[in-house]
């Protein structure tokens, strides 16, 4: 019997509850929605290259007004954030659901810690697009100004939206590592699948900051 406790005791509460000798269904159903999700943007990616393409002249005047300096640092922003979401998914798998010691203790974080770093990171890049989006209206790009400005606004706000639905899924996770009294398997799986969702989100944008930002 003691062997046993000692055993079950070693193994991670992630692993403790469920099958984990075959895919979860959860995160099979999230890469075939992901990847549905991908032609979506796809399909934005075509129309935005279709309309640049009968309008060259509107484009090379548009996109003098971008703040790259300012996209750049927004950027690197969410791409760091991807690196910060998959350190809370690497201590949900060893099942660490919170700190280990002080705060400023970093390597004592648990998923709740790399979590919310990672959602005021996300929540940064929002209100740094809303900050971008406020500018170009006062140059005078808006979304019914110009066809530059209808597909400008359109493919990076579908973005934000997608952003924004990490930023609730973020807090669902985190508010059931609160209610629940231990962590399980189960909450592991949701912060992996929301882990890939996230990095879905920051992939497309590094495609639409190339696209937008660095082709001219």
């Amino acid at each position: 019997m003691r062997s046993v406790a000692t055993a079950t005791a070693a193994i991670p509460a992630s692993r403790l509850h469920g099958h984990h000798d075959r895919p979860s269904m959860v995160s099979v159903g999230t890469i075939i929605w992901l990847a549905s999700e991908l032609m979506f943007f796809a399909a934005l990616f075509a129309c935005y290259f279709t309309i640049r393409a009968v309008s060259s002249p509107l484009w090379a005047q548009e996109t003098e007004k971008l703040n790259i300096p300012f996209s750049s640092v927004n950027t690197t922003i969410l791409v760091l954030s991807s690196l910060t979401c998959q350190l809370g998914v690497f201590a949900a798998e060893r099942g660490q659901v919170g700190r280990t010691g002080s705060v400023f203790n970093i390597k004592g974080w648990g998923l709740r810690e790399w979590f919310v770093l990672t959602y005021i990171m996300g929540a940064v890049f929002i209100g740094g697009q809303a900050l971008e989006y406020a500018e170009l209206v006062h140059e005078g790009v808006t979304i019914q100004s110009s066809a530059y400005g209808s597909v400008f606004y359109l493919t990076t706000g579908f973005h934000g939206l997608h952003v924004t639905g990490g930023l609730i899924a973020f807090l669902f996770v985190l508010g059931r590592t609160f209610l629940a009294r231990k962590f399980t398997h189960e909450q592991a799986v949701s912060a992996i699948v929301v882990s890939y969702y996230w990095h879905f989100v920051d992939v497309v944008w590094i495609a639409l900051f190339a696209t937008i930002y660095l082709i001219k």
